[in-house]
């Protein structure tokens, strides 16, 4: 579906693989998620019959060949120029600031709504800032109104941070989620969406590098998320850290239905 796609100029979302891997420190194969997401969506089924209607044919889904990070804040920019809504895939973490960084700087009154089970908050991580692991500390240095969702793994280190910034009031951790109004409620009305995939329990997503224990379902996400997507503005998506697992076709399925699902939910704002 995603890559059988309508024109640019008619289409709502601009797909943006990304396949980016350089700093993964468990299990690797981020660099193969793009791929395998693209693949499984080509049999996602159109209609969704929670909303009523066929999103790409309602918003059109355009999606390009895959870029190299270096290029992605660039291309994010002239995505929302062109106001269109950019869907990127990874590859790992470490590719969200630099389309961050393009958001932030087009949006005022910007948040980042962000799905994971580590907090992602380290300074440096095996001597270099640009690991995945520090990955929304960069991101939290460009926009500081960070809601982080599903967590269940910090080192002193974040948690340290997070307290001296306030940032622990916007962690809802996995075992106790709150009313998605409550998350809500802490965004601005522009938001972008960092989604690492091992949000979910690595019972219905062993697909990613860094699995951890008592993780999300797929009606805990989705219920935040349709909240989320059509009470706010939403400018950017990405979804990464999906590691393929060769035979396993269901996690490739789960992610690229979430996305096809948010896309959805947007959609039926307007």
């Amino acid at each position: 579906m995603f890559i059988t796609n309508s024109d640019y100029s008619q289409s709502k979302f601009v797909v943006v693989p990304v396949p980016h891997e350089a700093t993964t420190t468990y299990g690797k194969g981020t660099k193969n998620g793009p791929a395998a997401i693209l693949r499984a969506s080509e049999h996602l089924e159109e209609f969704d019959e929670e909303l009523g209607f066929e999103t790409d044919k309602r918003s059109g889904i355009h999606t390009l060949k895959p870029i190299r990070i270096s290029h992605l804040a660039s291309r994010t920019s002239k995505i929302m120029d062109d106001r269109k809504i950019p869907i990127i895939l990874g590859g790992e973490h470490s590719i969200s600031a630099y389309a961050v960084k393009a958001a932030a700087a087009k949006y005022k009154n910007l948040s980042i709504l962000h799905f994971d089970a580590h907090a992602d908050l380290r300074d440096t991580l095996r001597g270099s800032k640009n690991n995945h692991g520090c990955a929304m500390r960069r991101v939290y240095e460009i926009c500081p109104n960070l809601v982080q969702v599903g967590l269940r793994s910090i080192s002193k280190e974040e948690y340290d941070f997070a307290r001296n910034n306030g940032q622990l009031n916007k962690m809802h951790w996995a075992q106790k989620i709150e009313l998605a109004e409550k998350i809500e409620n802490q965004l601005k009305n522009n938001v972008y969406i960092s989604f690492d995939v091992d949000v979910f329990d690595p019972g219905i997503m062993p697909a990613t590098g860094t699995p951890e224990p008592g993780g999300m379902f797929w009606y805990e996400v989705t219920d935040i998320l349709s909240r989320v997507c059509t009470d706010k503005n939403i400018v950017g998506v990405d979804v990464v850290e999906l590691s393929p697992i060769k035979g396993q076709p269901a996690p490739d399925f789960t992610v690229a239905k979430l996305i096809y699902k948010m896309m959805g939910y947007i959609t039926s704002k307007s």
